[in-house]
This record gives C-alpha cells, structure tokens and sequence, in this order.
C-alpha cells in the first residue's frame, strides 16, 4: 500500500481527544490520559498521533478496561517525530487515538508477566482490570526511577512483584537483568503462560531462555516494543 493512502486510512481510524493530563512520572517519560471512549480488552494497544501529516504509532493500553480515562505511558525518543511532541501537549490540547485493538491479551489463569522498561503498560493495564490474581510480575529496567507505580504494585502484589535493575543497586531490588533473574530461578512451572512486553531483543532472549528451561513454546506470548 502506498504510503499516502496508509495516512488516508490511519486518518479515517483516529479520533481527535481533548488531553485530561500529560504527567512525567520520570525523568523523559510521560504518562498521557484522555476520555475513554471505546471498551477494550486488557493488554490491547492504540494507534496515536499529534497530526495527520506523520503515520500514528502503536502503544499500549496502560490503564483499567472499567475506568473513564485511557492512558498511554510513553518515553521521548529525542530523534523521533511524536514523542516530542506528545511531551509538549498539555491539558485540553488535541491528541489523535484509534479504537483499541490487538490479540495480546489478558486473562484470569495463573501466568508469569515479564516487561522491561515501558513494556510495563500492558501488565500494569491488566492489574488495573483485576487480572493479578496468580500472577508474577517481572519488571527489569536500566534504573531505581524506572519501576513505574512501584508503590502500588509492590503493595498489592507482594512478593509477586520482582523487581530487576542491571546500573543500580537497592534492597529488595535484583541486581542485573531480567535475563539473569530468570536464570538464576531453579525452576519455572511448566503448565502456566509466560507473557513478555519489550523490545524485539529481550522478548527474544527471554523466550530463548524459557524454552531452555522447558516451558513450552505454545505457553509463550510476546508483545514486542519498537
């Protein structure tokens, strides 16, 4: 398809939404909230844009399928073209999002959640729905300031909720990668899905690494981040 009628079609999909917030939770990452409009499935994604000259970009649902507003955790990409300029919208401002969409899913049966970095959206979205119910969650990330809404997952997951930094070190923190955490377990149950959220590299080291520990293929589900 050519590139000008990709834009006609990503413009008849998005609707134009007035910003509710646009906070920085971090340092360079933004968490951005608008009026939900449309019912979703935690763990489905939208496509969002600051104009119809550039072609939208996919993110994660990060936020409850029961609560008014949708919200889009995202970080600048300094040589990138929207999220400067998602950075700079503030309340009231117009954003453009799709209907949700997507067949990275969550569910009620027992699971291990792995993200990294941002990759957290989907995880935290399916929390929000009341899915933690016999689940794991796995967060890996570069620095301490990087565990997005630590405070509330740690208090509601418990021991659930295993924390990895590979540059900093802190109590009750894994010192290294997700990678070396997973290697460092004896052993993972088998009979239970596995589900990663990052960039293509990790998702595929990871899923490399849970098949050496003989968890079935067919038990692994990946959402990769670009």
């Amino acid at each position: 398809m050519a590139k000008a009628e990709e834009y006609k079609r990503a413009d008849r999909e998005l609707f134009e939404e007035k910003v509710i917030e646009n906070r920085e939770i971090s340092p360079g990452v933004f968490l951005l909230s608008v009026e939900r409009r449309f019912s979703f499935i935690p763990g489905q994604v939208v496509k969002l844009a600051s104009d119809r000259v550039e072609s939208p970009r996919i993110y994660s649902i990060c936020s409850g399928n029961t609560e008014n507003e949708l919200r889009i955790l995202y970080n600048i990409k300094e040589s990138g073209y929207l999220t400067p300029r998602l950075a700079g919208l503030g309340k009231g401002d117009q954003v453009l999002v799709s209907q949700p969409y997507g067949g990275f899913r969550g569910t009620p049966e027992p699971a291990w959640w792995i993200a990294a970095g941002t990759g957290i959206a989907p995880f935290y979205c399916m929390f929000r729905s009341g899915l933690s119910e016999n689940k794991v969650l796995v967060h890996g990330v570069s620095y301490l300031n990087q565990f997005y809404f630590e405070e509330e997952l740690a208090q509601a997951l418990g021991s659930s909720y295993r924390r990895c930094c590979s540059r900093e070190v802190s109590d009750h923190v894994y010192h290294g990668r997700v990678t070396d955490y997973l290697k460092s377990q004896y052993q993972l149950s088998a009979d239970r899905l596995y589900c990663l959220c990052g960039r293509a590299l990790m998702v595929v080291e990871v899923r490399d690494l849970l098949i050496e520990k003989g968890i079935p293929y067919e038990n692994i589900v990946a959402e990769i981040y670009f």
